[in-house]
């Protein structure tokens, strides 16, 4: 039910999450492509999420609410890291500003779906990263450190210590230079399957970041059926750890500057992991000792070099039509992951295009794309975006608001109307999803997936411990049951930590790691 309370609430996301979104549009690099046509299937892909987020955001929390997913998030790897939280609630808004401004909507209309949306997202974002006590990025100044320390600690000793000229440290550049280029062709040319965190640090002139890399292999592309079959893993985590340079900034698009520099000549320590929805926590690849860790890049840059030569091969016969929907699918299944948490996915909900969204395909030509987008996400110019004249816009201090707020009025309004109607059979102009997806449990039908992901309980999730924060950790006496469950299960398969006391100190474990 909509009332005042929710409707003040709604309107500060809103709020903050325009504010977030210019400064980000306008000081990172620009959207294009000389293949796809990415400013016309952002455009496509943000009314996808404006006509189907609130609903299938229901479904989900149907089953698992939405601030759970943000503890299960903060426990694995995968597609939950801050630029899906960021996307959630930008891209359904964009969504609603693009039909506001085509007549089609006011500002008033489904305010109950909004609401639930802005809801939804403020709730997970606070769990996902509670151990720093932010929101997102730009509330900690423009960093993201969502782990706890017991997993931190974890990473920090397992990374294998590497250095420019040797062997690790030359096929862990090669593997995360061609996994960001497969990844980028995967997503579209679009930065989606990437993102980054941190940064931790480890010692006076050393940080660690941790580097997601996702929708790698068989999965729920379509495109990637029979392309990405060889790829073992789904889901990787890279674990990096940078000596001589601070890492100022790491934005939630996963953009990270540094001072000097970062060059690959500054990676001093690198790890692997894998995870998903049916992994009990961060599942370690190849790193018994840093020669396997090697033979592992070099394996999986083999397959990650071999599935983007078939890739080009498939994008290059694609029509435009095939273009926008991958495209648009991209951006719109940003937050698929939850629905896989929930054991709920269905590829009819995630892997088509909405047809109220696909009305508006031929309008979405490049010209209109490019500059629609451009007036919308950085010049600020469209007719809803204007205020009164007295008005100071932050970061330009013009009378612009970059999102429309919900008016308070529509609480004098009955409830009867305040959301969209129920989803439709949705249109797709490329092969739909065909056979398994690879997951951590082995390649699986979807039914088989949803249902071992219904049942999926991480022991850190359990009644005891699911609460156990480093707050608790900070305060509990020694021995404490819960924080040494907790330690002893994150531990259970790092060598150099299986019999440390809980309390070990980070000096401790630079001395472990020999």
């Amino acid at each position: 039910m909509l009332d005042y309370v929710r409707l003040l609430e709604a309107n500060n996301a809103i709020q903050s999450i325009g504010d977030d979104t210019y400064w980000l549009c306008v000081t990172r690099t620009v959207q294009e492509s000389k293949l796809f046509p990415v400013p016309s299937y952002m455009l496509l892909s943000y009314l996808c999420c404006y006509y189907r987020y609130p609903e299938l955001l229901r479904k989900v929390e149907a089953k698992v609410r939405a601030e759970e997913l943000g503890d299960r998030s903060r426990a694995m790897g995968g597609k939950l890291g801050s630029l899906p939280g960021w996307g959630l609630p930008t891209f359904y808004l964009l969504g609603r500003e693009i039909l506001i401004n085509f007549g089609l909507l006011t500002p008033a209309d489904n305010a109950e779906d909004v609401a639930y949306v802005m809801d939804f997202w403020r709730r997970y974002k606070l769990s996902q990263q509670r151990e720093d006590g932010h929101l997102n990025a730009r509330e900690f100044g423009q960093r993201v450190q969502m782990l706890p320390e017991h997993r931190i600690k974890r990473f920090h000793a397992d990374m294998h210590r590497c250095k420019p000229g040797d062997r690790l440290h030359e096929v862990a550049h090669a593997f995360l230079a061609a996994v960001s280029q497969y990844g980028f062709l995967v997503s579209c040319e679009s930065r989606c399957t990437l993102n980054n965190s941190g940064p931790y640090k480890l010692g006076d002139d050393r940080e660690m970041i941790v580097r997601e890399f996702t929708d790698l292999a068989r999965g729920d592309y379509p495109w990637l059926d029979g392309i990405a079959d060889d790829i073992p893993y789904n889901n990787l985590t890279v674990t990096m750890e940078a000596t001589g340079c601070h890492f100022y900034l790491m934005d939630d698009w996963g953009s990270f500057e540094s001072k000097p520099e970062f060059t690959a000549e500054a990676v001093s320590g690198v790890g692997l992991y894998t995870s998903d929805a049916l992994s009990d926590g961060f599942e370690p690849v190849g790193m018994g000792s840093p020669e396997e860790l090697a033979d592992t890049f070099e394996a999986l840059t083999e397959k990650i070099r071999a599935a983007t030569v078939e890739l080009w091969k498939e994008m290059a016969g694609w029509t435009r039509d095939q273009m926008m929907d991958a495209g648009a699918l991209v951006y719109f299944s940003l937050i698929k992951d939850f629905a896989h948490l929930a054991g709920v996915y269905d590829a009819d909900d995630w892997m088509k295009i909405d047809p109220r969204a696909d009305r508006f395909r031929a309008l979405f030509n490049d010209q209109f794309g490019r500059d629609f987008l451009g007036e919308m996400v950085g010049l600020v110019s469209l007719p809803s975006q204007q205020l009164h004249e007295y008005a100071m816009m932050r970061h330009t201090n013009e009378p612009k608001r970059y999102i429309s707020h919900i008016p308070y009025s529509v609480l004098d309004r009955p409830p009867s109307e305040q959301r969209l109607e129920p989803i439709g059979e949705g249109v797709l102009h490329f092969a739909e999803k065909q056979g398994a997806y690879r997951t951590t449990q082995g390649m699986l039908d979807i039914d088989e997936y949803n249902r071992r992901a219904g049942d999926m309980r991480p022991v850190q999730m359990e009644p005891d411990l699911r609460f156990t924060c480093d707050t608790t950790v900070k305060w509990a006496p020694d021995g404490d049951p819960a924080v040494e469950r907790m330690v002893r299960d994150e531990w259970k398969n790092s060598p150099a930590l299986k019999d440390a006391p809980s309390t070990i100190t980070r000096d401790e474990i630079e001395r472990r790691r020999g």
